[in-house]
């Protein structure tokens, strides 16, 4: 036996340990081996018999259906017989590997574990009780809901009342283990729980006060998730519970204070929120204000007293992995971005310390707060602001800029008022000596950067622009992100506000190029792309395009195709093609061969991973994804001059087989794709049509939205180009378009890349209307059945060339079946007065429609009818139309 393990200790630090392991698998009673020495080697050193049975644990994994059935059944005796070992780590690794046992389908396989572990609680010893409560805890973590099957006979309904037999035991650690227990259960509302609520909530708040911050904890936890699930129970004491919740978010223990700061954030979600808490508000604010400050271990971590650290090269671990979003084909709408629509995981600007603590959740609670009690917050805030803003310690001073940008979404309109006098102050902390400081104003800035770009632009725009582009150069790495986030997110405000200052802007972004690491270059990536898509064609300008393409040419070239840097790099050059427009065409040859290349390596990487799944890895379709819609950024921006690219390349037929993929995300681009190059270069779209419109009548499926809004803009696309030879294909798509803009669960809004609001139906409507100007005998018989879901989706879009065909076509269909419209003939009146400015030929379509029907209804029925409009619509139909 020793020999075995002699081995095995000897060489016990090394590399070689693994290669020895590799050959000690080879015999089948080295798992015997492995238990021996965890469980009964009582003369080895506690952390040598606890690597034995986490090298057993991995063995489990690995190959548990490959056991003998007596080395398993030895295994499962002895964790059993020793789960009450003298050593703490003994007993946490044997309930590891009860556990992982448990895991690989053993539940029910051990039928006597479960009545053992919870016979084993009764135990007069202390350590036995203690390590079948951490198997416990542990099995309840990992197979929750098998606990609550028919499978193993529900034993929950055993186990739930005897967890609540141990809130009351004299061992905090055995506590905390109850609690935690069936804290699993919570959210699951299994059965057996719901059946004690009661009980479980009067032994919470017997524990309110324990001593043992553990058992705290679990309780702060137990509330928040009840709070989630069972309200109803809660709302009788919710007075007691808010007062308990404001103590504990003030918790010696911050892992106590992070658990029941939870529970605001949760609250607010609430209905009831604005009820119960209005009257402790007073209390609130101040300790959340409080919580957000940097602890000393925060600053430590954040290296807050380093403020040039921009020559050290960045940790790969530094780099958040990145995803990309799919191109997501989206139509001008009236609504301007909804409040807050990029903010959501904006809680506040700590990415270097992504682990959740104590100032991120209090920030957080404070903005949903803000967004709950708007500017009732106010007068419990202000007085603390003030003090906060001007304090001579940097850390309250940063908790203050912090505070006024968590406030900035739900508080703006009381904030207004302040605002030309913070705003200023604001801009001076960008170069205050602490950069931790810096980076904070950055974000905060970024907050208010909506109001900023309302005033006119010398006040207090043209200072922010200019204090934020000398921050993205600052020399601390942390200050340059925040202030190229900042930048980004001011450039999707102004738009071509920032025209005026491009040259100097182009100078900064640039310059920046050769100063960052490699993970603020990412970022530079996404502020270039986003002032693109915000000045658009005004970056065509010889000096402008000298500037920007070299740099971002020469990163191009130095990445290879494997390289995720590519996805920031191919995301902000489709923006700079498609604002570049025909700018772009000395670089975009070597740009559309690399993305077909991408495209085709990635198809041939996922077939040869289909036919030997062990010989080959799966492809990152991520790149296959943007290069999809880099091609889609060319054919956008160059137009007809990406006819030669497509003559020379292969990409209709990748794109027959992008267009059939797996992943809804390669799908959704691929259908962007195929619509720019409708528009583009038809005369390569085609010859592929009649393979190509079976694919997309099939993608017409709500469940995957953007898929299917890709699918449905590219039809309408296509039937522009085809007329009426598109008629074939009418049925294809029909029924489903109908049913798409009929469902009344459509999600309300579609938030795509641009931040804008589209009406979900629209680009349905839009595309229905196009097959109906194309093809109107073949689509009018069933005008009735989409008429008004049709003109209630179109009359928030803006008046533009979709808007305009899809409109000629419901003209022309009302002309060929003019029954179909007469029940809802007032939606269409509606619809049409949303034109601000309609083409001469289109208004006179109008005009001839709105005056058909009256002369046939005649004069009184005409009088009755327009009873109904509200007042707006009667007046524009009477100026433009005469009615």
């Amino acid at each position: 036996m020793t020999c075995y393990w002699g081995e095995l200790t000897s060489s016990c630090h090394f590399k070689r340990t693994w290669q020895k392991l590799k050959q000690l698998n080879q015999f089948p009673d080295f798992n015997n081996y492995l238990i021996f020495v965890l469980t009964r080697l009582k003369s080895e050193d506690e952390p040598t018999r606890s690597l034995s049975g986490l090298i057993l644990k991995n063995n489990v994994k690995a190959h548990y259906q490959s056991f003998p059935p007596p080395v398993a059944d030895f295994i499962k005796q002895e964790c059993l017989n020793n789960i009450g070992d003298a050593s703490s780590l003994i007993r946490a690794t044997i309930g590891i590997l009860i556990t992982t046992i448990a895991s690989k389908g053993e539940l029910q396989m051990w039928p006597e574990l479960l009545p053992q572990l919870c016979n084993l609680l009764n135990s007069e010893d202390y350590n036995t009780c203690e390590g079948a409560f951490g198997a416990l805890q542990k099995i309840c973590e990992d197979s929750s809901e098998l606990l609550d099957s028919d499978a193993l006979n529900r034993p929950l309904n055993i186990m739930i009342p005897k967890f609540l037999q141990f809130f009351k035991h004299c061992s905090p650690k055995i506590r905390s283990h109850a609690i935690a227990c069936v804290n699993q259960f919570i959210m699951d509302r299994a059965q057996a729980l719901m059946d004690n609520i009661d009980t479980f909530i009067e032994h919470l708040f017997a524990l309110a006060v324990d001593d043992d911050p553990e058992v705290r904890k679990n309780v702060c936890r137990a509330l928040v998730m009840l709070l989630e699930v069972r309200i109803d129970r809660l709302i009788p004491h919710m007075h007691s519970i808010i007062q308990y919740m404001l103590q504990r978010t003030q918790d010696h223990d911050e892992n106590v204070a992070l658990e029941a700061c939870e529970f605001w954030l949760t609250l607010a979600e609430q209905p009831i929120c604005k009820e119960v808490l209005a009257s402790h508000l007073v209390q609130l604010i101040p300790i959340l204000v409080n919580g957000m400050k940097y602890s000393e271990i925060d600053i430590i971590l954040l290296k807050g007293d380093v403020e040039e650290d921009e020559a050290v090269p960045d940790s790969e671990q530094d780099i958040k992995p990145r995803f990309h979003k799919s191109r997501t084909v989206t139509l001008p709408h009236e609504a301007e971005r909804p409040d807050g629509s990029e903010d959501a995981e904006d809680d506040d600007d700590d990415d270097a310390l992504s682990d959740w603590n104590l100032r991120k959740c209090s920030a957080a609670a404070l903005d949903v707060l803000a967004n709950v009690f708007r500017e009732e917050l106010l007068p419990h805030l202000l007085p603390l602001l003030k003090g906060l803003l001007f304090h001579p310690e940097w850390v309250v001073k940063e908790s203050g800029i912090l505070v006024l940008g968590a406030i900035a979404e739900g508080c703006m309109q009381g904030m207004v008022p302040y605002l030309p006098e913070l705003i200023p102050h604001l801009i001076q902390c960008l170069s205050d000596k602490k950069a931790l400081v810096r980076s904070i104003a950055c974000w905060t800035l970024s907050r208010y950067a909506h109001w900023v770009v309302s005033q006119p632009p010398d006040m207090h725009l043209k200072p922010l622009m200019t204090e934020l582009l000398k921050r993205i150069l600052d020399g601390n790495k942390r200050v340059q992100e925040a202030a190229c986030s900042a930048f980004a997110t001011l450039e999707e405000e102004a738009c071509t506000e920032l025209v005026p200052y491009l040259s100097y802007i182009l100078d900064t972004l640039v310059f920046a190029f050769g100063k960052y690491q490699h993970k603020n270059l990412l970022i530079l990536y996404d502020a270039i792309g986003t002032l693109a898509d915000s000045v658009g064609h005004h970056l065509n300008q010889p000096e402008y395009i000298q500037k920007l393409m070299p740099p971002l040419i020469q990163k191009w070239n130095e990445l290879k195709d494997e390289d995720k840097d590519l996805f920031p790099l191919l995301e902000c050059l489709s923006s700079v093609a498609t604002a570049l427009q025909s700018g772009f065409l000395p670089y975009c040859e070597p740009v559309y061969q690399r993305c077909v290349t991408l495209v085709q390596k990635t198809l041939a990487q996922a077939m040869m991973y289909t036919q030997h799944p062990e010989q080959y890895e799966a492809p990152d379709k991520d790149f296959m994804i943007v290069a999809l819609d880099l091609l889609s950024g060319l054919a956008e921006g160059l137009g007809g001059h990406v006819e030669q690219l497509v003559a020379r390349s292969n990409i209709m037929t990748l794109l027959f087989q992008c267009m059939q993929d797996s992943m809804p995300e390669v799908r959704q681009s691929s259908f962007a794709l195929l619509g720019d190059l409708t528009k583009a270069c038809f005369i390569h779209v085609k010859p592929c049509i009649a393979e190509f419109m079976p694919i997309l009548g099939t993608n017409l499926n709500p469940e995957f939205i953007s898929v299917c809004n890709n699918a449905t803009w590219a039809i309408g696309e296509i039937c522009m180009q085809m007329g009426a030879e598109m008629q074939p294909y009418v049925q294809m798509v029909l029924n489903n378009l109908v049913e798409i803009i009929n469902r009344p669960n459509t999600p309300k809004t579609l938030l795509e890349n641009t931040g804008r609001l589209t009406s979900p139906s629209a680009i349905p409507a839009i595309t229905i209307g196009r097959l109906g100007y194309v093809c109107p005998q073949e689509v009018a018989p069933m005008l009735q059945q989409f008429i008004r879901p049709w003109c209630t989706s179109l009359r928030n879009i803006r008046d533009n060339e979709e808007k305009d065909s899809a409109f000629r076509g419901i003209c022309m269909m009302i002309g060929v079946n003019p029954g179909g419209v007469v029940q809802d003939f007032i939606f269409f009146c509606d619809a049409v007065a949303s034109w601000v400015s309609p083409k001469d030929d289109l208004r006179d379509m109008f005009y001839k429609i709105l005056h058909g029907f009256k002369d046939q209804v005649g004069e009184d029925n005409w009088q009755q009818f327009s009873e109904q409009f509200p007042p707006l619509l009667k007046e524009r139909l009477a100026a433009f139309y005469g009615v």
